[in-house]
């Protein structure tokens, strides 16, 4: 059982003959109940205050995990954010080394077909020069017969 103040105030003690002061005792008891009282005071004081730092800690504890939590849920969105520009990259990288691919396939396919379009026309063009020059040889050796200026002549004369 605790003590309190009125316990201190309201204690009796028995007589004896060769006692104390009554007085004395009386004013050293209530003197000590007095700073009992403030120190229960302070007590409750103490204890309230602590009550409320025990609140503030728990609400700065819960802060702190909360920020805590919302560090946390950054750096994984920025890893996968991360991640996930590396798979876009990634992907570009092969869309553009596919088209690449497709580019060169058709420039490849154009020269191919310029190349045999040039032979061609260059066949056609050698068949031309060999055609020609046949009738230019043609012509000339017609005209190194004589017999059209004979044949000219006889046709004048007559």
């Amino acid at each position: 059982m605790s003590l309190t103040p009125i316990d201190i105030q309201n204690k009796q003690f028995n007589r004896s003959i060769r006692g104390v002061s009554p007085s004395e005792v009386d004013e050293f008891l209530n003197r000590v109940a007095k700073e009992f009282e403030e120190l229960i005071k302070e007590n409750i004081a103490a204890k309230e205050q602590i009550e409320q730092l025990k609140e503030k800690l728990n609400h700065y504890q819960k802060m702190e995990q909360t920020l805590h939590n919302a560090i946390v849920v950054a750096q994984e969105t920025a890893e996968e954010v991360k991640r996930n520009a590396a798979k876009e990259a990634e992907l570009i990288r092969r869309e553009a080394e596919k088209e690449a691919a497709r580019i060169m396939e058709d420039a490849r396919y154009k020269a191919s077909r310029i190349l045999s379009e040039h032979e061609e026309v260059y066949k056609q063009v050698q068949f031309y020069k060999m055609r020609f020059r046949s009738l230019v040889e043609a012509q000339l050796a017609a005209l190194e017969m004589e017999d059209w200026l004979t044949s000219e002549e006889e046709g004048k004369g007559a």
